[in-house]
């Protein structure tokens, strides 16, 4: 794919989980910004701020549009990541309205720690729920009037959570809320959150392709359990001695600005805006080289006998370790022949430390930017130092 020209011939980056790489359209875009209107945006009458501002509602309503959603029903607001929007809605969401707080032991640290700080916040209990191999939720544990914030795919092997529709739904008749950890699934099966009735989305756009920053797609009915307590410029329309009035509760298309306090990020929201529509004009053949790609490495890793894979599927993520090889070690042999891999626990200490009792692993996370002559580098290097 031409819009990835600038890897160097034999680079081979496999760590699209941590940030994707950026196409050329969302480097010219972000470029474009800086270059051509950097403004301020919503706080200025002068025309790059006003191009400023188009490009950024644009760019809000693009991520709506990705996961089928209604803008009478939600909003978009923009954030640093994925961790810091699962905080943001914890730290303001009423405890005083639910009974318990429930994640699953697949957690990456972000939901996994914030529901501790949660459950100690309100004196509440917790529930770590063990998610399926296929990455579903087990209906029937799930508590009434729960908090629930869960994954929508794993960033340890991919698992998606395939009910969650049925898992929203069972929430919500029982009197919970459910928060969205997209981060992992935004880019490669963004189609298990299409028209996903939770209450919030957390998403990190480094893993969309587009430049480092965080959303959240947040359901405004939600907004009766939020107390807000994080603010400043940019949320206010009127601020009196000891009083102010919360531009959210003055306009409501204005809403988004209950969770974004200051200046935002606006050029990357504008490149946000590009990496949609990146990806949303990506070909079938596109899709199926990825998928082809991420197989036939999955397969070669799988039928190796000195390597145990913790998938259970091919995935574009899949985790593994090497009997009787340091996994960090690994890695630096790997990054030493240009292959680029992320080794460790990947943030999701709990599951593979203290559930599954694994050494230090090695991920391979693939993109759209990998070619087939990248898996037959990776497998003869395998071959060579396994």
């Amino acid at each position: 794919m031409n819009d990835f020209d600038y890897l160097e011939t034999g680079e081979v980056y496999l760590d699209a989980a941590c940030q994707s790489l950026r196409p050329r359209p969302v480097i010219a875009a972000l470029n474009e910004y800086y270059e051509k209107f950097n403004s301020c945006g919503e706080r200025v009458k002068y025309p790059w701020g006003i191009e400023t501002d188009r490009r950024v509602e644009g760019a809000r309503e693009k991520v709506l549009k990705y996961l089928k959603l209604s803008h009478r029903e939600y909003f978009v607001s923009f954030t640093l990541n994925t961790t810091y929007g699962i905080n943001l809605l914890l730290q303001q969401l009423d405890g005083k309205k639910f009974d318990v707080v429930v994640t699953s032991d697949i957690e990456h640290n972000s939901p996994f720690l914030s529901t501790m700080t949660f459950a100690k916040k309100w004196g509440m209990s917790r529930k770590v729920l063990s998610r399926g191999e296929d990455g579903s939720l087990p209906m029937e544990e799930i508590p009434e009037k729960a908090v629930v914030v869960v994954n929508a795919a794993s960033n340890i092997d991919g698992r998606k959570l395939v009910n969650i529709k049925e898992v929203v739904k069972k929430v919500h008749k029982t009197g919970g809320v459910i928060i969205i950890d997209a981060a992992q699934a935004m880019a490669h099966s963004s189609e298990v959150l299409h028209k996903t009735e939770a209450d919030a989305i957390c998403f990190s756009a480094h893993k969309l392709y587009a430049p480092s920053m965080g959303a959240m797609v947040v359901r405004k009915d939600f907004l009766k359990y939020i107390e807000t307590s994080f603010i400043g410029g940019g949320m206010v329309d009127d601020v009196d001695k000891e009083s102010y009035l919360l531009s959210s509760e003055k306009n409501p298309d204005h809403l988004y600005t209950k969770f974004e306090s200051g200046l935002q990020a606006w050029g990357e929201a504008v490149a946000l805006g590009a990496a949609i529509d990146w990806l949303m004009g990506l070909k079938k053949s596109d899709h199926e080289n990825l998928q082809a790609n991420y197989t036939e490495l999955f397969e070669f890793l799988n039928n190796s006998e000195k390597v145990t894979m913790v998938n259970k599927e091919a995935n574009p993520t899949m985790s593994f370790f090497v009997n009787d090889i340091d996994s960090h070690l690994l890695g630096e042999a790997l990054g030493a022949e240009g292959i680029m891999a992320r080794t460790g626990y990947f943030c999701a200490h709990y599951y593979l430390d203290k559930v599954r009792h694994f050494p230090p692993l090695i991920r391979f996370s693939l993109g759209y930017h990998n070619h087939p002559e990248d898996i037959e580098k990776v497998k003869k290097v395998m071959e060579k130092i396994v």
